[in-house]
């Protein structure tokens, strides 16, 4: 197993850890604990997530130099990106744990869901043209592939938490 790899690997399981955590039926808002929790396990996330992009890109002095400062800048709008998507899910788990799951909400959440995909393709746009501008169009094309790699683990770690709506609306849990 490559290194990459082994590194995706320890992102997915750390992704699963916060996914199942904070799958946990949704509460009108988060208290200070639970959020200092979240940000404390985002943060080991995004430490894990670090190592993966530093192993992979293997960059020169000179290009981290430019690079890092704005995968910095990157990762604080990120974060704004899946804070909404976390918000996303607790919404869908309310509906779905007190069974008030309609048409009309369907359709919003889907629409709210479909912009959080458009914000998230958006920011990596955005970054690409600015990585392409200050390091390389090759590094910016890396770090797009590896940000689509992990936003891939996430989303079926995501997924497979989540329960799916099955024909007729009937909301089932996902077969483990």
């Amino acid at each position: 197993m490559n290194t990459t790899l082994r590194y995706l690997c320890l992102i997915g399981g750390t992704t699963l850890l916060c996914v199942r955590l904070s799958a946990q039926p949704a509460k009108p808002a988060l208290t200070d604990d639970t959020r200092a929790y979240f940000d404390a396990m985002r943060s080991q996330f995004n430490t894990n997530k670090v190592a993966v992009i530093d192993a992979a890109l293997k960059l020169t002095p000179e290009e981290a130099d430019k690079f890092w400062p704005i995968y910095r800048a990157y990762e604080k709008e990120l974060a704004g990106v899946g804070d909404r998507k976390l918000e996303l899910i607790r919404e869908f788990a309310s509906d779905y744990n007190n069974n008030t799951f309609t048409d009309e909400k369907a359709k919003v959440l889907a629409e709210k869901w479909l912009r959080n995909l458009e914000d998230r393709t958006r920011l990596w746009k955005k970054y690409h043209r600015k990585i392409s501008k200050a390091v390389s169009p090759m590094r910016a094309a890396q770090f797009l592939q590896i940000e689509n790699q992990i936003a891939i683990f996430i989303d079926l770690a995501i997924a497979s938490e989540v329960p799916s709506l099955a024909p007729g609306g009937t909301a089932v849990l996902p077969a483990k």
